[in-house]
C-alpha cells in the first residue's frame, strides 16, 4: 500500500491543485467506501480546502469549519487528476471529488473493497483514526528507543505495526532493515545501542531518498505510479535477483498474505530464514495480512 514516501508526494501533487480551492461536489460510485456517518458527507461539498497533511498512512483533507475528509487506500487504492467531471467507472472506480480546475478520482483494483473515507470534525476527529505511531523523522534517537523497545517483536513487526511507527509498510521496512544491514526476525527488545542507531540512521536515508526521487519522477505531474514494487529498490519485490551490495540472491520469508524480502549475506550472517522453521515465530508475531494489522489502528470511529 502507498507508504509515506508515496503518500507525501501525493499531499505535495494535491496542494498544487485543490490548496484553497472549492471543493464542489463529492460523487460516490460505491457506497462501501464512506466508513462515517457524522458529520454527513454533505456537508463538505461547497466547502474551500484550507489543509492537506498526511496521518499515519492516510491522506486527510482539511476543509471551512474544521471538517476533514479522510483517505486510507489500503493496499490497492490509487489517486488521480482527471479533467472537471470525469467519469468514475465501477468496478475500479470508487468516488470521485470535484473541483473547478478538476477531478481527483479514487480507484481500487481487485475485487475486496478495502479503501476507506471517513469524515471527521476538527483535530478530535483525527486523533479517533490517527493509529497514533511516532513520527520517526521529526523523532529523536531516544524517542526512537523508547518505542522500538517498548515492546519485544520482530523488526519487521515493529516497523510496520502503525501503532509504533508512522507511514512505514511491507515494502519499505524491506528497504530500511536492508540498509541498516539487520534481519526481519531479530528481536526489539535483543538489539544493541549500536543497531538501534544503525536501524535510526538507516529509517532517515531511506525514506529520505525516496521522497526525493519520488519528487522527481513525478516533477510538475501528477503522481500515476504508485507501486509497492519499484524501479531500483534494493531488496523488496527482488527475490531471487542480486543483491545490489553483495550480488547474493535475494531471499524472501512467506507467510499468509505477507512476503518480506532480505539479504541472507547482508543481514542475517548468512542464515537462510526458512518459513517451515519460522511458523511459531510469525503466526504468534505477525499478522496474517495486512488489512488485518491496519485494521487494529483505528481507535474509535
Amino acid at each position: 500500500m502507498p507508504e509515506l514516501p508515496d503518500i507525501t508526494v501525493y499531499i505535495e501533487a494535491l496542494e498544487k491543485r485543490i490548496l484553497g480551492r472549492p471543493l464542489e461536489h463529492v460523487r460516490l460510485a460505491s457506497p462501501f467506501l464512506l466508513r462515517s456517518v457524522d458529520p454527513p458527507l454533505s456537508r463538505v461539498e461547497g466547502k474551500t480546502v484550507r489543509e492537506l497533511r498526511r496521518v499515519g498512512k492516510r491522506i486527510a483533507i482539511g476543509l471551512d469549519d474544521d471538517l476533514w475528509l479522510v483517505l486510507h487506500l489500503m493496499i490497492a487504492g490509487r489517486l488521480h487528476w482527471r479533467p472537471r467531471g470525469a467519469k468514475v467507472s465501477r468496478p475500479r472506480g470508487l468516488a470521485a471529488f470535484d473541483f473547478p480546475n478538476g477531478s481527483l478520482v479514487l480507484t481500487e483494483a481487485g475485487s475486496k473493497k478495502r479503501a476507506s473515507l471517513h469524515v471527521v470534525l476538527g483535530e478530535a476527529g483525527l486523533d479517533a483514526i490517527d493509529p497514533g505511531g511516532l513520527e520517526v523523522l521529526a523523532a529523536s534517537l531516544q524517542q526512537f528507543t523508547q518505542v522500538l523497545t517498548a515492546s519485544n517483536h520482530t523488526l519487521k513487526r515493529a516497523l510496520t505495526d502503525p501503532r509504533s511507527f508512522s507511514g512505514i509498510g511491507n515494502a519499505y521496512s524491506d528497504e530500511i532493515l536492508f540498509e541498516a544491514q539487520l534481519s526481519p526476525v531479530a528481536l526489539t527488545q535483543r538489539l544493541s545501542p549500536e543497531q538501534i542507531g544503525r536501524l535510526y540512521d538507516a529509517i532517515h536515508r531511506s525514506l529520505t531518498a525516496w521522497v526525493e526521487r519520488l519528487r522527481v519522477e513525478s516533477g510538475d505531474e501528477f503522481p500515476e505510479k504508485v507501486t509497492a514494487f519499484r524501479e531500483g529498490m534494493a531488496v523488496h519485490g527482488r527475490y531471487n535477483e542480486p543483491c545490489p551490495r553483495c550480488g547474493a540472491k535475494i531471499q524472501r520469508i512467506r507467510y499468509a498474505d505477507n512476503e518480506t524480502n532480505y539479504c541472507a549475506n547482508c543481514q542475517t550472517g548468512g542464515k537462510l530464514l526458512a518459513d517451515r522453521g519460522l511458523s511459531r515465530l510469525l503466526r504468534e508475531d505477525w499478522p496474517r495480512t495486512l488489512d488485518e494489522l491496519e485494521l487494529l489502528t483505528i481507535k474509535k470511529c
